[in-house]
């Protein structure tokens, strides 16, 4: 089985603001909600890849039965823990740019959170666990520690897709897969410029530290590929840019998707990187008919 792991989740409002100005009265062309938050993003892709999984989180309030609900009629199986606290809204505004504004998680008391851990004392040796996105503040510090040791203890296996100090002390507990953009893996390492060789040797970082792949993503200029002895590059692939929500995340749910069936890295990188632009060429998440149409388009080489 695969699990995906949102522990923050929202419902993402998004409202088409033509021409927006800040301090005015503005009206919206078209406003839509979505469930939100990354590994759902990212189960949304396993499924569109034809890859069942289970997604858990927290959930709570109205704004958690209507995710709840969404997820259900889409056909997802899901395993959320129940809070008292209401779950997020997030705001995205798309005009002549995309504005967003996050709000803060929920609070998740300490007996929702070890009724959450619960879940991974059924793992196996065959499942993985897909950890995305932020924690609530109310969780403890090193909340992502406490789930990755039960991961290992089961001797199952995770990727990660998040920054700074829980990406970096979850390296050396080898993850399948990392995948921090650009402007992350910047910060993350100090990085004086993001030119390719910056890039490069960050990249190489990430496998030494003990990732056994790692994805930088470029957002338009594509994406690299690292494994123990390769390096590859997906050059970028020209369309209309509609969305850039859950573009990271459908990379995540691609590679995934295909390295679960097959363990061939450069397979998995390929339909990552056509999940993600998919994405980015449509108003919400990738359609299966739209990630197959864009497959034919990627290309990946070695360097």
């Amino acid at each position: 089985m695969i699990y995906t792991v949102t522990l923050n989740p929202s419902i993402d409002y998004v409202m088409e603001v033509a021409n927006y100005q800040s301090g005015m009265t503005n009206r919206a062309g078209k406003a839509i909600a979505y469930p939100g938050g990354k590994g759902i993003n990212v189960i949304r892709i396993l499924m569109a890849n034809g890859i069942e999984a289970t997604a858990l989180g927290f959930l709570g309030g109205y704004t958690g039965e209507f995710i709840s609900r969404t997820l259900d009629g889409l056909g997802l199986k899901t395993k959320f823990t129940p809070i008292a606290d209401t779950t997020r809204i997030n705001v995205k505004l798309k005009g002549q740019s995309e504005t967003e504004i996050n709000a803060p998680g929920p609070v998740v008391t300490m007996a929702e959170w070890e009724g959450f851990k619960q879940v991974f004392h059924q793992l196996t040796p065959a499942d993985i666990v897909i950890f995305s996105g932020s924690a609530p503040s109310s969780l403890p510090v090193g909340a992502y520690d406490e789930l990755i040791a039960l991961v290992l203890e089961k001797q199952a296996r995770f990727v990660i897709d998040t920054t700074g100090d829980d990406l970096q002390r979850a390296l050396p507990a080898k993850p399948i897969l990392v995948k921090p953009n650009r402007d992350e893996v910047q910060a993350l390492f100090n990085l004086a410029d993001t030119s390719m060789p910056s890039l490069q040797a960050a990249g190489r970082q990430l496998i030494d530290a003990g990732a056994q792949n790692a994805i930088i993503s470029l957002g338009g200029d594509g994406a690299l590929l690292f494994t123990a002895e390769h390096t590859y590059f997906a050059r970028p692939i020209v369309g209309q840019v509609k969305n850039s929500v859950g573009a990271g995340d459908s990379m995540i749910g691609g590679f995934v998707a295909s390295w679960a069936t097959s363990a061939d890295v450069v397979a998995a990188f390929s339909l990552g990187v056509a999940s993600a632009t998919a994405t980015t060429f449509s108003d919400d998440i990738a359609t299966p008919a739209k990630i197959k149409e864009i497959q034919n388009n990627v290309e990946v080489v070695e360097i």
